[in-house]
């Protein structure tokens, strides 16, 4: 019984392996599905584990070892991917036929390759996260999984033109500042609310019903966009309940 919940994290990391193998083959709406069921992994092992009364130091370490690859390298991947498609990466390297499978393409270029730093202060936060005795109901700075959502917006954004911003999203400089920006704010002092579920009542999970309120209703304005922007909520919403945070 005490395996099940490291089980459920492994199963995190192999949806975020999928979803990294079919973010650089050019295919964010798959890449998307894997991401969600990161997501769904990624909260039940925690639940899994406080169902059953077990836990683990091994448990802990693999939680975070699969986030790193679902919501760092897959984040960073999907930037890289809208750095390629961006006009400074036009004069692309392609990866020498017999490297991959019939019918599939990958290419990449130097410009492109700055995303990756996002996952590198993926990792930075996350090893952090292990060792902060501070964030155990609210977060210190933006949790990898809130990364995640804001970038996979706009990756599905760009995908599918979405209100004609395809062009203004995928701009060489604004990603450039959307990696610094992103990686910053994952590795600040800003509180912010925690997300996880840790009992089934009301009061413990108003920010998250609400914040779920806020997703559903953007979603009827805003498509796909509306991931992003309710991580922009989030944040402004941390910074400006700052004492609310810190008292939960």
């Amino acid at each position: 019984m005490k395996h099940i919940p490291n089980l459920l994290t492994l199963s995190n990391l192999f949806c975020g392996c999928c979803a990294l193998m079919f973010t650089l083959n050019g295919e964010p709406v798959y890449a998307a599905w894997f991401v969600l069921g990161c997501f769904i992994f990624d909260y039940a092992d925690g639940m899994t584990a406080r169902a059953l009364g077990v836990s683990s130091p091994l448990g802990k370490q693999l939680d975070s070892l699969a986030d790193v690859v679902s919501f760092g390298v897959v984040p960073a991947a999907m930037l890289h991917q809208l750095l390629v498609s961006c006009g400074v990466c036009r004069e692309m390297e392609y990866v020498p036929d017999g490297f991959l499978p019939a019918g599939w393409s990958y290419h990449t270029c130097l410009a492109a390759t700055p995303a990756f730093v996002l996952a590198m202060f993926a990792a930075m936060r996350l090893g952090k996260f292990n060792i902060d005795t501070r964030q155990s109901t609210y977060f210190i700075g933006l949790s990898t999984p809130a990364c995640t959502v804001f970038v996979l917006g706009l990756s599905l954004a760009a995908e599918h033109d979405r209100f004609g911003l395809k062009e203004v999203i995928e701009h060489q400089w604004l990603l450039y500042g959307l990696i610094v920006l992103l990686s910053w704010l994952m590795n600040s002092e800003i509180p912010m609310f925690g997300m996880k579920i840790k009992a089934f009542d009301l009061r413990s999970n108003a920010f998250s019903l609400v914040f779920l309120a806020v997703l559903l209703a953007l979603v009827f304005f805003l498509k796909e966009l509306a991931l992003s922007a309710v991580i922009v909520f989030y944040v402004f919403i941390s910074i400006a309940l700052k004492d609310k945070v810190l008292a939960t």
